[in-house]
């Protein structure tokens, strides 16, 4: 099977055109035109595309094999209704827009029921296609107060606007907006797409690369072009983490929020030029002022930053994390180290929405894994074939088929474990890594000639992968040393029960110690080392009961347990429920049945 650009081709020349000839008829309008011979079609056979000069049409050469998806998603129906208003063409000619442009990516408008008013209001339609065929919609429809009112088409797929223009090319721009896409495409750089929902601020949420991965895995240059606010610098972080900062160029916009408000400003002479004049992100390893110059900024007007909790009150308050670091969990087997790391992933990601990846040969079979994840989100266990078929319970494994990954060799080392994380991280965005337990997952190839330089070398490799792609590693160790006390209990190990303790003491960031006391029936987790003062506390201890209906940890005061073992479980469906209300328009807001909306900049009808 012939290939292009990383993409294998399913019908080469889907046209019958003359294979490599630069000029051609149209296929879509020459059979319409007096002059049916007139060669109005630029061809370009390197990246398997076509422009037609006179229909304005772009021209896809071949299809190409399609992956396989799990999720069945709804189409909208395409009904070309391209004939837009005068008002619409004025409103997009106000933002530079030409109607040739608008032809060409197919917007069009329409009256649809929009969420924000509660009723049917026209609206301008963002159709995106892939393979031509219509995938989704973007509604647009004017302000309530200063609230936009947009909506995606109810059940479809998310993807980039104009995927099918970068498919084959070599470079691409990425923008955060649709109408920033288009003034790329009004000044020749048709190889632009955006994101089909802007960055919000605390939530950087792009599942959608996730399918789509493919198609900027193959590319040289990825220039960015994000809205310049508090939420789009954070969308660009994560954009920057899943593609590689070693391909991704930043283009300064000069003060501008976005390529849209460049474009109407200083034309498309300059805009184009700040696309040439992009600049390549910071390289790896090599810091100046400006790169952490925001952040020392805000250290100064408002102390450090806080740290990454989980959501348990009285863990949080004794310790939490920043990212590019790893975090030691040891304690005794058979004592919960493995079940209170699940908790933490889980706080993590309905916290922040961080993926995890797991790499734990122990925890075999998977779907025992997978119980002790689902049991903690469901709030117990399912117990008949009714119950596994509701909707809450596809719920929770949707949610887990989203979220959690198992990172699955039949042996493990550490490079093919880093490896595989690499790939999840770009492909899948994972925020977390989970490493159970790490003398399961050695070295293949490393100093070994001691303990102590083997530990450094594989704790050098987790902290190295750790700051170069942002992630949170939870390296989980079991002791070595088990010593008792004069009573025979055995006594709660620290870094020093680990095989090459000094090494772990010295070279980790962070410890925890999960221990259970079986004769009182409770858990106590112990900050064994936290770096930075403001993330916690050294030697501090919390609490917790075991609730055995669903495996969650229960904070609780222990010295009030221990006298009448009083605790109040949660056995709660830890996911939200979906809302089926529609969002109300407020009722002092006044709402023009004519759409003629007055000192609304953004309404063009």
């Amino acid at each position: 099977m012939q290939e292009l650009n990383g993409f294998q081709i399913e019908k080469y020349n889907q046209y019958n055109l003359k294979v490599n000839t630069k000029q051609s008829t149209c296929p879509l309008c020459s059979h319409t035109r007096k002059k049916k011979t007139d060669k109005c079609v630029s061809l370009y056979w390197n990246t398997g595309m076509g422009k037609c000069h006179h229909c304005g049409e772009i021209l896809q050469l071949h299809t190409y094999k399609k992956a396989e998806k799990d999720i069945v998603y709804k189409k909208p129906e395409w009904k070309n209704k391209t004939e837009l208003s005068d008002n619409v063409v004025k409103f997009f000619e106000d933002r530079k827009i030409s109607q040739e442009t608008l032809k060409l990516m197919k917007v069009s408008e329409g009256v649809d029921w929009m969420p924000l008013w509660n009723k049917e209001i026209k609206n301008i339609q963002f159709n995106y296609f892939l393979d031509n065929e219509l995938i989704n919609i973007k509604h647009r429809a004017p302000k309530v107060g200063k609230q936009k009112s947009f909506k995606m088409h109810k059940d479809a797929e998310k993807i980039f606007y104009n995927l099918d223009n970068i498919r084959t090319e070599k470079e691409c721009i990425i923008v955060e907006g649709e109408m920033d896409c288009l003034s790329f495409i009004e000044i020749g750089l048709h190889n632009c797409v955006s994101i089909p929902n802007g960055f919000n601020i605390g939530s950087v949420n792009i599942d959608y690369l996730d399918n789509y991965y493919d198609w900027f895995n193959n590319k040289e240059k990825i220039y960015l072009s994000i809205d310049d606010d508090e939420a789009g610098k954070s969308g660009q972080k994560e954009l920057i983490r899943r593609l590689g900062a070693e391909r991704c160029y930043l283009i300064d916009l000069e003060g501008c929020n976005d390529a849209n408000q460049y474009h109407q400003e200083y034309g498309g002479e300059k805009l184009r030029e700040r696309v040439e004049k992009a600049k390549r992100c910071p390289l790896e390893n090599v810091t100046t002022l400006n790169d952490y110059k925001q952040e020392l900024r805000d250290f100064y007007l408002n102390g450090y930053k806080k740290g990454y909790q989980i959501d348990k009150p009285n863990f949080d308050d004794i310790f939490s994390t920043y990212t590019s670091q790893y975090i030691v969990v040891t304690g005794i087997p058979s004592h919960g180290k493995s079940n209170f790391v699940d908790e933490m992933c889980i706080g993590y990601n309905l916290k922040y929405g961080w993926k995890t990846a797991f790499a734990s040969p122990e925890n075999v079979p998977q779907e025992q894994h997978g119980d002790s994840i689902a049991q903690r989100v469901y709030g117990r266990k399912p117990e008949t074939l009714q119950e596994l078929n509701s909707l809450k319970w596809l719920k929770v494994e949707d949610y887990i088929e989203k979220n959690f990954y198992n990172i699955d060799f039949e042996r493990y080392s550490l490079e093919e474990t880093l490896e595989k994380a690499a790939e999840l991280v770009k492909r899948k965005g994972i925020k977390c890594l989970v490493i159970d337990p790490f003398n399961k997952i050695k070295l293949k190839s490393g100093n070994k000639t001691s303990i102590t330089e083997y530990t450094n070398e594989y704790l050098n490799e987790i902290d190295i992968f750790c700051k170069k792609y942002d992630i949170l590693i939870l390296l989980v160790a079991h002791p070595t040393k088990m010593e008792k006390d004069a009573s025979g209990k055995r006594v709660m190990p620290d870094f020093y029960s680990i095989k090459g303790g000094g090494e772990w003491y010295d070279m980790s960031p962070n410890g925890l110690c999960i221990h259970r006391h079986f004769e009182e029936n409770y858990i106590e987790v112990k900050v064994l080392k936290v770096k930075f003062r403001n993330l916690g506390e050294n030697n501090a201890s919390c609490y917790f009961a075991w609730n055995n209906n669903n495996g969650r940890y229960t904070p609780i005061d222990v010295d009030r347990y221990k006298n009448d073992g009083a605790v109040t479980y949660d056995n709660s469906f830890w996911l939200e429920e979906e809302n089926e209300q529609p969002e109300l328009i407020p009722e002092e807001m006044p709402v023009n049945s004519e759409f003629d909306l007055q000192g609304d900049p953004d309404c063009p009808f």
